[in-house]
């Protein structure tokens, strides 16, 4: 009977070890190396994880996501979000991979924009024009962070009048939640003490074969958008709206990513391959069905739900696989490695009145919401 019970103890203590290694093995980030001190703030990581096994790993520090795992057609869990395995690396490296950005996500031209008659002046950090909220947008600061329970975090952030040179004191909160359908679901909401201009998004890069596991060309993407909206060499929009008919960008049906990114096509010579806003097929605000992006090996598929009125869809082109681009297990992040699906509102809009407008006042609440699900075929 002792005999019995010690076997039984033995085999449970050698069944925990082995559950704690499998759980170590699949969990690519450890929460250790991002317990830092930046601005005078505590960095943090956060798991996030259903009932499925999906988990989502995101820091903090510019409210970054760190790893998406989700299963392939076997069952196999992989990291599909490009990243890093510290917070010294995300402080260091590449600024946009996971970020929430803002105060406005894309382009303004010439750095200025013009607001009830007022003209505001803006850090220019892209040549001649502002990128992602300027020189220290919400991709470089510290989030509060809240972890409400084992599937969702809210981060918030106090962003102040004249922050790069935006008016208004804007409080932005952005949930992040981890659905039992295998959804990842932003919820953003915001209000402002001045009118101000806003524009928020998540700048993931996926590779749904794995972060590292080469390019994406054979990616199979479909975008609910019958019109782009074509920019000049500098990536910012003309003002017209193109149909995608009869042109590379027209992924009404799907078709691998590389199909046609090397056509003989100004708009891609102008990027490098895509990096384009997409006008969605939608109503105003309504949660809708945007794009839907699979991966013939792995059989993972990734469909986009947003109430934005945009999809920025970017092939990766700047980065090197070289220096800040070497990421998690020191895998090489190089051009078109992945894709990024950023649900938004379109690129310079505070200059194009043309275009959906991106003005907050006081007394009202910006809301906005974007869904990841992920399944297999």
């Amino acid at each position: 009977m002792k005999r019995l019970i010690l076997f039984g103890l033995f085999a449970a203590i050698l069944f925990m070890g082995c559950e704690k290694n499998m759980e170590s093995s699949v969990i690519p980030v450890h929460r250790e190396n991002f317990q830092v001190t930046h601005d005078g703030k505590q960095v943090d990581l956060f798991t996030l994880k259903n009932s499925n096994g999906m988990t989502v790993q995101l820091t903090n520090y510019g409210g970054k996501l760190v790893s998406i795992l989700v299963p392939d057609k076997d069952g196999n869990l992989g990291d599909v979000c490009l990243g890093y395995e510290s917070a010294e690396e995300y402080i260091n490296g590449t600024a946009s991979l996971g970020a929430t950005i803002g105060r406005y996500a894309n382009r303004i031209a010439g750095g200025q924009f013009e607001l009830n008659g007022q003209v505001y002046q803006l850090f220019k950090n892209n040549g001649p024009h502002t990128i992602h909220g300027g020189k220290k947008g919400y991709r470089f600061v510290v989030w509060d962070a809240e972890q409400i329970d084992d599937q969702s975090v809210k981060l918030s952030y106090l962003s102040p009048d004249g922050e790069e040179g935006f008016p208004g004191t804007l409080l932005v909160k952005v949930l992040f939640t981890v659905t039992d359908d295998n959804e990842l679901k932003l919820e953003y909401t915001a209000t402002t003490d001045k009118p101000t201009v806003l524009n928020l998004t998540n700048h993931a890069f996926y590779n749904l074969k794995g972060e590292g596991q080469g390019d994406v060309m054979d990616h199979v993407l479909q975008v609910n958008a019958d019109q782009f909206t074509p920019t000049d060499e500098t990536a910012i929009p003309t003002g017209a709206f193109r149909d995608v008919a009869g042109t590379p960008f027209d992924f009404r049906t799907p078709k691998p990513l590389g199909q046609d990114i090397d056509a003989d096509n100004q708009q891609l010579e102008f990027a490098g391959g895509y990096d384009h806003n997409f006008v969605l097929n939608k109503e105003e605000g309504e949660l809708a069905f945007a794009a839907r992006l699979s991966e013939p090996t792995t059989g993972r598929v990734m469909e986009v739900f947003t109430t934005e009125p945009g999809l920025q869809v970017y092939t990766a082109n700047a980065l090197t696989g070289e220096g800040t681009d070497i990421g998690k297990g020191g895998k090489p992040y190089g051009p078109r490695s992945s894709v990024c699906l950023e649900t938004q509102h379109f690129p310079d809009s505070p200059n194009h009145p043309e275009f959906p407008s991106t003005a907050l006042n006081p007394g009202e609440t910006y809301t906005s919401t974007t869904i990841y699900k992920f399944s297999t075929k």
